[in-house]
């Protein structure tokens, strides 16, 4: 049922990983049969038209565009002050100044209304949401351009109001998974489901096809969330140490290192809850409270210059090192060859 909607030959998406992955991972995955993804969620819609037609240059197979649909941020100046505060002994031990301001620095989908007009216009086959769900009007248009649409769910609750949304399947993402938690209300009850529960519950609970996400590395992991009933298996940290990401030095050695067993969840970075593999950053993060964190992405702001400031110097670790709980199981191949792999694990 979900093979005949994506139109894909295996059962195995590339998680969209905005700023990890690339129109050229996402073009080899669909070209290997699954799902490419892109992850537009942190551009401009110029920038998101422009790596859509640099996917349909390399691949002519269906692929997934991902959104961000969180509620726009809050500024509060003197909480974000004080944020800069705290991490200006980082930027010192760099020799740097931290920012005398931070701001939003990108839209979220729910009032993006060029980013609708794109999507609109250049109709990929599958748009993916996360961390919420946009308004009822703007669902009618995707589906009347024909555009399949997924919606990411922490939870049954989360993955009912997808549905009743108008998505056509939902990512089960399992509290093992990297990056950020697609959870709607950050500040809500987090249940903290892991992958083989939800994947289960909602299969069991719901009519439409499942997705399962969250620590899933190879093709033993993709068959045992085929045996629970969901329709596809969708992989991020599998895909950073491909040759096509976008992933840095310092990010693939990290990954490659005893840090990959040591993953934590963290808002320090962005803002929102998110699973980072142990870095500088979260262990300045480790003693926040999340009322002393600006509001996403507002925090993401003095992450970012945080990070490109280490970076300068050749210092890694203060970056958002995105990655679930399987990361130590991440293979460095190229994203052709690790298709390959994956498709002759679970045929085999």
């Amino acid at each position: 049922m979900l093979d005949k909607l994506l139109n894909i030959e295996w059962p195995i998406i590339q998680a969209p990983m905005a700023g990890t992955s690339t129109p050229a991972m996402a073009a080899a995955v669909s070209n290997a049969g699954g799902l490419g993804s892109i992850g537009v969620g942190a551009v401009s819609a110029a920038s998101a038209g422009e790596m859509i037609a640099a996917v349909r240059e390399r691949s002519d197979r269906p692929f997934n565009v991902n959104l961000f649909c969180h509620e726009p941020a809050r500024a509060d100046a003197a909480r974000e002050a004080a944020w800069l505060g705290r991490l200006r002994p980082a930027f010192n031990q760099i020799g740097a100044e931290p920012p005398t301001t931070i701001r939003e620095i990108y839209k979220s989908f729910l009032k993006d209304e060029e980013m609708l007009s794109t999507l609109l216009a250049t109709k990929p086959q599958v748009v993916s949401f996360h961390f919420g769900v946009p308004s009822p009007e703007w669902i009618r248009a995707m589906r009347g351009a024909g555009i399949v649409l997924l919606g990411s769910a922490t939870s049954l609750r989360e993955a009912r109001l997808l549905v009743s949304a108008g998505v056509h399947a939902v990512v089960a993402q399992g509290y093992e998974a990297g990056g950020h938690r697609g959870i709607f209300d950050p500040d809500g009850e987090d249940i903290q489901l892991g992958t083989i529960a939800l994947t289960r519950l909602l299969v069991r609970e719901l009519a439409v096809p499942i997705i399962a996400a969250g620590g899933i590395m190879d093709g033993a992991g993709i068959a045992a969330v085929l045996r629970l009933g969901a329709g596809a298996a969708q992989l991020g940290t599998a895909f950073v140490l491909t040759d096509e990401s976008a992933a840095d030095r310092g990010y693939r050695a990290a990954l490659q290192s005893e840090a990959a067993n040591h993953t934590v969840m963290t808002r320090a970075i962005s803002g929102r809850p998110a699973r980072c593999l142990a870095n500088r950053f979260t262990a300045i993060g480790a003693s926040a409270t999340p009322s002393d964190i600006p509001e996403y992405p507002i925090a993401y702001d003095a992450g970012k210059s945080l990070n490109a400031a280490a970076k300068l110097v050749g210092v890694f670790g203060y970056g958002a090192q995105w990655a679930g709980q399987g990361a130590p199981l991440a293979r460095s191949l190229s994203t052709g060859k690790l298709m390959a792999e994956l498709i002759a694990e679970l045929s085999g």
